[in-house]
């Protein structure tokens, strides 16, 4: 078995992509309009809405990028993951029943639609779907990232090529991804969710369960390795410390129900009252998935220390290294399977999202009318993955790095305006427009111009306190906003 453990590995990956290919096909059939292109026709049920929340949360960000984070910075991701539990609580309380009634209202096909109607200003609604596109592309670079690294390490480990360049990989992944996306939009990626999120939860418990097993002294004594070689990084802060893990939870706990890609999820679903439903099963799935983002981090650190593992060239391959060695082959092929396809549906999601923002919101602001919306959402998904694989390539950053780069853009520049403003009569568009526009400014000056926070403090909750405080401030100062009697109705309830 063990002989053939690249052969299997890489025949799973096949079959999986080939399962793509169909499912691309038959959800094709099935996308008669922007409706079902953008938000599944408003018809998924409690299982469906449930395990695309939470698996797009985890996606390639956690499943490869977790690990990486663990290898390099011991136990402070791990605050990543508390703050990821309690923000789907704070996302379900805030917009889990009111998000689907302003869709329903309104007939929203996107996130900005609905902004727009809460607002009762197409500005505002604009400003959202500017934020998304520039969030989308830091966060879908996050994807198409790890899957070329992944399907590197698979090719050169199989020896089916001696060499191959990230750029190659990248093209191979993209162009499964860009059909798989093009055809079938977001109703592909959220039925894929399914079987993927099975196979996450299952596959990361089978492999914590192998890390412990594998390891002389299981959890214990790798965390001893760890400890005598950095007291610091098997700590409660790991080496970024105190501050900056307080920030991680702070952007990633409150920042959750900012996440377009996650909360557009819950416009999706049948009936309003499913979303007391969904929010458990969702904090199950990411709770277990997330054990083999802890595990093999740590594992694949302490392997490292010990000498039984060469040092790895890059944190980001900690997962496909252990999977490719220390996993049982089957296991190894379903998991790099379920890897794949959890970044395959993110991936869907964030382009359908940007589609959305480019070409529905941004001209029905500026009162342009699109002729055939299907045809140029599909155009400009194919347009979006170029451009966010180049990100990936030249960005030179860790896939969480870039990840929690995309969450705090998003997070600073929505939270304001969506759970606070969907549940604050008192919000205005003017403070909206302002902490949006803000938070946007703070965010790409410190990455573009690479200015460096102190403390380790993540600048995605420097920005979200910006814009918390600007969109506050500002609703209290100006006079009270006249409500649409609908609007004022969903927000009593």
């Amino acid at each position: 078995m063990e002989a053939l453990r690249n052969p299997i590995i890489l025949v799973s990956l096949i079959i999986y992509m080939l399962l793509c290919i169909g499912i691309g096909i038959w959800a094709l059939r099935r996308t008669k309009s922007t409706s079902d292109f953008f938000i599944a026709g408003r018809n998924l049920g409690v299982m469906v809405t449930a395990f695309a929340v939470f698996s797009c949360t985890m996606s390639g960000f956690g499943f490869v990028g977790g690990p990486g984070l663990v290898y390099k910075m011991g136990m402070s991701s791990v605050w990543m993951v508390i703050a990821s539990l309690i923000g789907f609580n704070i996302s379900f309380f805030l917009l889990g029943k009111r998000l689907r009634l302003f869709s329903e209202l309104g007939g929203s096909i996107s996130l900005p639609d609905a902004v727009a109607l809460r607002y009762g200003n197409k500005t505002t609604g604009f400003f959202v779907a500017v934020a998304i596109i520039m969030g989308v592309m830091g966060y879908l670079a996050t994807q198409i990232l790890a899957m070329s690294i992944v399907l590197r390490d698979i090719l050169l480990q199989t020896g089916i090529v001696e060499s191959i360049s990230l750029g190659t990989t990248m093209i191979i992944s993209g162009s499964i991804l860009v059909f798989y996306s093009v055809t079938g939009g977001i109703i592909a990626s959220v039925y894929t969710d399914i079987i993927q999120g099975s196979i996450m939860i299952i596959g990361a418990i089978l492999i914590f369960i192998t890390v412990i097993i594998l390891y002389d002294g299981g959890l214990v004594s790798i965390s001893q390795t760890i400890f005598e070689d950095d007291r610091e990084a098997i700590g409660p802060w790991g080496t970024l410390g105190m501050v900056g893990c307080l920030s991680w939870l702070f952007v990633f706990g409150l920042g959750a129900s900012g996440q377009p890609h996650v909360i557009t999820k819950m416009m999706m679903n049948k009936k309003v009252s499913d979303a007391r439903h969904i929010l458990p099963i969702s904090i199950f799935g990411y709770f277990f998935s997330a054990l083999l983002w802890i595990s093999v981090g740590l594992i694949m650190r302490a392997l490292v220390l010990k000498g039984i593992h060469p040092e790895l060239t890059s944190a980001d391959t900690a997962a496909s290294q252990f999977l490719q060695y220390y996993a049982h082959p089957i296991l190894a092929g379903v998991v790099f399977s379920g890897l794949f396809a959890a970044i395959m549906s993110t991936s869907d999601s964030f382009l359908n999202i940007g589609a959305a923002a480019i070409m529905h919101d941004i001209p029905k602001a500026l009162g342009i009318e699109i002729k055939n919306e299907l045809y140029w959402a599909r155009i400009i998904t194919f347009l979006l993955t170029l451009l966010a694989g180049a990100f990936a390539l030249y960005s030179g950053d860790l896939i969480a790095i870039l990840g929690a780069f995309g969450w705090g853009t998003f997070a600073a520049a929505i939270v304001p305006v969506v759970a606070i403003g969907f549940n604050w009569k008192r919000a205005t568009p003017l403070a909206a427009n302002t902490a949006i526009i803000a938070s946007l400014g703070i965010n790409f000056l410190v990455k573009l111009f690479k200015i460096t926070i102190p403390f380790g403090i993540d600048i995605g909750a420097i920005s979200l306190i910006t814009s918390l405080t600007l969109f506050i401030s500002i609703s209290l100062l100006s006079a009270p906003p006249k409500l649409d009697k609908d609007v004022e109705a969903i927000m009593d309830i």
